[in-house]
């Protein structure tokens, strides 16, 4: 009896390999253009309520990060239900291996912006001036990572995010100061630039399941 059990374990865990190997072998369709262009309006939004309404940002780092720090919380709530949903109707079976593998590649830079978010308020609040350029540098090094699983021109959205974090480390040390436009321009049109390339990619049949 125990080896027949020990068998059916094994066949179980044989059949989870084999689809989490399919899942990374397959692209991933389960990102919906819509909502990653919604995510720039997002970033221009945040952008534009911290420049009317924050005199200086850089003396209320809490304000300002906390803002953006809901913001992406609210840009990945939006992606991850999108891409739940979607991957059900297109994935069919495979759908949570799928969204599982796409979430894969990009947690190691997902964590280690909270890592440097966490070390820079705690042991250097004078230079969180530079985090905004990290984090960019940090997404542009996800999107790298995930290229497997995402469509072929994905890597153009990774080089943007790369220059521009490493445009905006350069441009904000003259100053040291924070800037809802350093934070918010890269990402916005990051984020169009991924709406782009996943409408390119998915052609209008997917298109349309995004509405």
């Amino acid at each position: 009896m125990r080896d027949t059990h020990g068998d059916l374990d094994k066949a179980l865990a044989d059949i989870v390999a084999i689809r989490m190997q399919i899942a990374r072998d397959t692209a991933f369709r389960g990102l919906g253009t819509a909502t990653l262009a919604a995510t720039g309006g997002l970033a221009l939004v945040v952008a534009g309520a911290q420049a009317l309404l924050l005199d200086d940002p850089t003396a209320r780092p809490i304000l300002f990060f906390g803002l953006w720090i809901g913001a992406a919380v609210t840009a990945c709530a939006l992606i991850g239900f999108e891409a739940v949903r979607r991957s059900r109707q297109v994935h069919s079976g495979l759908a949570d291996a799928m969204v599982f593998s796409a979430i894969e590649g990009f947690l190691p830079a997902g964590g280690a912006g909270l890592c440097l978010g966490l070390v820079f308020a705690r042991f250097a609040p004078d230079q969180l001036w530079m985090l905004p350029g990290l984090w960019q540098v940090l997404v542009g090094l996800g999107l790298f990572a995930s290229v497997r699983v995402l469509p072929r021109p994905v890597p153009l959205a990774g080089a943007w995010y790369l220059l521009a974090g490493l445009t905006v480390l350069a441009l904000a040390s003259e100053t040291r100061h924070l800037s809802p436009w350093l934070m918010g321009l890269p990402f916005a049109v990051g984020q169009g630039l991924m709406a782009l390339i996943i409408h390119r990619h998915s052609g209008h049949g997917d298109a349309d399941a995004d509405l």
